[in-house]
């Protein structure tokens, strides 16, 4: 671990991004409980995330896979043990670790790679929990689904016998502006209302990051994805 890693206080940044996340459902009328922070260790090594387990911090989130497998195999044996998140695009060639070793996937854009999570998934493990990316802005820069299309993807992932999928994800366009962060979000849980009463039974919300996650939580978000915040920026 660097110097500029080690001077990273991981305890201190943790407690104010929980103190962000308190205040903002204090203000939108939303019980903190029910929104869970996934901590975005990738490209930080295990000692920072050994050291955010220390606090109670259950859930990682990695898009890396090799720096995220080597990280699994170094704290397999952490108590409490962390919960895995795969956030990253997922290309068939990575499926099968994915399967393996994380309990969650935030990022299906597509049939194929679901299929293949369930196919490759250990028969000792239960299904991995997935949400769908969502193209929310329509950025050719960006994966995901167009929204009018989530509806025909969630039907046909909901018959996987080792996929479970628990809702929607997205990145929306970055802006600074409160009410502009909030309409992708609102937008994003409108598309799981329509797809619960066409007789799905989504419970996730995965929005929201450093710079908007107060908007992202007065929209109803359930994961808030922090990188940034919490270990600081790339190369600290």
């Amino acid at each position: 671990m660097s110097q500029a890693e080690t001077d990273v206080d991981v305890v201190a940044r943790l407690t104010a991004v929980h103190e962000r996340i308190a205040a903002a459902a204090a203000k939108h009328d939303r019980d903190p409980a029910t929104i869970h922070l996934v901590a975005i260790s990738k490209t930080k090594p295990a000692a920072m995330v050994e050291r955010a387990l220390g606090t109670g911090q259950r859930d990682f989130g990695e898009n890396y896979l090799q720096d995220a497998l080597a990280k699994i195999e170094a704290l397999a044996k952490a108590e409490p043990a962390p919960r895995w998140h795969f956030v990253g695009d997922i290309q068939s060639n990575k499926t099968r670790d994915i399967a393996a070793h994380f309990d969650w996937t935030h990022a299906i854009d597509r049939f194929k790679i679901a299929r293949r999570l369930s196919e490759q998934r250990p028969a000792a493990l239960a299904p991995i929990n997935a949400c769908i990316q969502v193209n929310i802005d329509d950025e050719t820069s960006k994966s995901g689904v167009a929204p009018d299309a989530v509806e025909a993807l969630a039907d046909r992932i909901a018959e996987l016998d080792n996929v479970r999928l628990r809702g929607l994800m997205t990145i929306p366009a970055h802006t600074e502006d409160f009410a502009a962060q909030r309409r992708p979000f609102a937008a994003l849980r409108e598309i799981r209302e329509r797809l619960n009463a066409a007789g799905h039974a989504l419970d996730t919300l995965s929005m929201g990051m450093s710079a908007d996650l107060e908007a992202a939580i007065a929209e109803g978000a359930t994961h808030i994805r922090i990188g940034t915040a919490i270990f600081g920026a790339r190369g600290q």
